[in-house]
């Protein structure tokens, strides 16, 4: 096979053969081989769970379909990607390497530098496309406006990419396949075990299908739902996995979006909650770039005024509690145990875990990060550490967000039906006493056969914790020193803008005339 020209399409995050740059390009160059390498590293990383890979497995499986009918293979490589490439290169004797960008946690990152030093040392080209409307090599955000909004709607209004109707597969690529894709499910790769036995399915059809319910009917409520745990399941869109190991684009969702946005303009209640969801797509990628500007936010507190105020303790009680949904406090537990079981829950009650971790029950913000990255089958590192970070107010920038759980519990589970689901040892108490408990007079306890601290724990004193942590927090940040580090955080990472306007007739034909680019298993099908 010696000098065989091979462009090699390396899949991570973009578990996908529709609006797939590095495939489309790779397609139309020469002999293609998609290949995916199961990495020890990755798998056993602290923020990896089975949840994650049991997702994936279901993309792979899917995509590897999605490629049969191209008449593409998919080889599944287990090891490291560097070692994959030197037999490739041996074998093949010239080869293109095509991925899109990742903005990953801390291994990937390394990983990816490992790879571009190979590619530098073999004299291989390295073809990376963007997928997310991150910028590489950003290190400011003053100017936001001419530096980073206008890379992203450029990026987001650009054609989509077909998949490749006429590729030709590499020949003797078996040599280099290991895993039978029917063989994914089966691996035990080092990561977390925890069963996730409601974890939304993985793969496009999959995304496809919620996208389609959603933009037809769920979507009409989203708005008015967001914030309540119950509601949200069934409202909310659920696409965070898809877009996190991207079976759909971020491009393709928007462009459809902006679609369906014309279709129901005339709807108060579904343009309310179409703008709301676009404005959630776009804060989506600003995050990202905050982890691709500044990678340390995955293990260092932000703000240097703010670090070393807590010991990361892993065993410590407060800790333990709370990952088990055994804090005393209702709505805390209920969230945990729902994560536990599903791998999703809506923002609103994300936040209020990190508040009630770091300002409730005065935990360092770390543990709890790697606890939830493990337990959101959705993870996603560029938006999850900034914002645990910014939840658990490390940054020095935001305002501090302290949720009382008993108030959200009042506002977003005003029922008491989320609490009963997931913690029904309180089923049998009535509503007004559902979220706190521990403030069941006696005169009612033997009434209703419940003794606080023994039929369920009694909590921390979160509320008298919480005020401490705030003035701390307040008081350390009003320094001149402080202050001058929170700008430079502004500068370099906050965004400065609301999010993308209403778009004109102009863009509404252009928007019309994108529409045969979703022909072949598009969004809008």
């Amino acid at each position: 096979m010696a000098n065989t020209h091979l462009h090699v399409v390396w899949f991570k995050r973009d578990l996908r053969v529709h609006d797939h740059e590095p495939l489309a390009n790779a397609a139309a160059a020469g002999p293609v081989l998609p290949v995916f390498a199961i990495e020890a590293g990755q798998w056993q990383a602290s923020d990896s769970a089975l949840r994650h890979w049991q997702f994936a497995a279901d993309s792979l499986v899917d995509l590897a379909h999605a490629l049969e009918t191209l008449g593409l293979p998919l080889c599944l490589w287990q090891g490291n990607m560097v070692d994959l490439l030197d037999a490739l290169k041996a074998h093949y004797g010239h080869i293109t390497l095509h991925s899109h960008q990742e903005t990953g946690n801390a291994w990937s990152f390394e990983r990816d530098k490992e790879v571009h030093r190979w590619c530098r040392q073999h004299n291989v080209a390295w073809q990376e496309a963007r997928q997310q409307g991150v910028i590489r090599g950003l290190t400011s955000r003053t100017g936001h406006q001419s530096r980073w909004e206008p890379h992203w709607e450029a990026l987001m209004t650009a054609p989509t990419f077909p998949a490749p109707q006429n590729a030709q597969a590499a020949p003797g690529w078996q040599a280099f396949h290991h895993i039978d894709v029917r063989q994914l499910h089966g691996l035990t790769l080092g990561f977390d075990t925890t069963p996730c036995p409601e974890r939304q399915p993985g793969g496009r059809r999959e995304g496809r299908a919620l996208w389609r319910s959603f933009v037809s009917q769920r979507g009409r409520r989203y708005r008015g739902s967001l914030s309540k745990p119950l509601l949200a399941w069934e409202f909310g869109s659920r696409l965070s996995p898809h877009l996190a190991w991207g079976t759909l684009s971020m491009r393709e969702v928007v462009q459809s979006l902006r679609r369906q946005r014309q279709k129901h303009a005339e709807d108060t209640a579904w343009a309310r909650s179409l703008r709301a969801f676009t404005s959630r797509l776009y804060w989506h990628c600003h995050f990202i770039q905050k982890l691709e500007s500044e990678p340390s936010i995955e293990y260092q507190t932000l703000h240097p005024a703010l670090r070393d105020l807590r010991e990361r303790d892993p065993d410590h009680p407060n800790l333990i509690a709370w990952k088990r949904g055994q804090t005393g406090v209702p709505l805390v537990d209920a969230c945990m145990r729902s994560l536990i079981a599903t791998g999703w829950i809506n923002f609103r009650m994300r936040a209020m875990l990190i508040s009630h971790a770091t300002f409730g029950l005065g935990l360092h913000w770390y543990e709890p990060a790697l606890h939830l990255a493990r337990l959101f089958t959705d993870f996603e590192p560029g938006i999850h550490y900034p914002q645990v970070q910014m939840q658990a107010g490390a940054t020095g920038t935001n305002a501090l967000r302290v949720y009382n759980p008993i108030k959200q519990a009042e506002d977003n589970d005003p029922s008491g039906e989320f609490i009963a689901r997931w913690v029904p040892e309180l089923t049998a108490l009535p509503l007004e006493w559902r979220a706190k408990p521990w403030a069941l007079p006696e005169s009612l306890q033997k009434h209703f056969g419940f003794q606080p601290g023994e039929h369920y724990p009694l909590p921390h004193d979160f509320e008298q914790e919480a005020r401490h942590w705030k003035k701390m927090l307040y008081e350390l940040r009003r320094t001149p020193k402080a202050r001058d580090a929170s700008q430079a955080i502004v500068d370099k990472l906050a965004s400065q803008r609301r999010p993308p306007p209403r778009r004109g007739k102009k863009a509404k034909a252009e928007n019309r005339q994108q529409l045969s680019l979703f022909g072949d298993g598009g969004l809008d099908d």
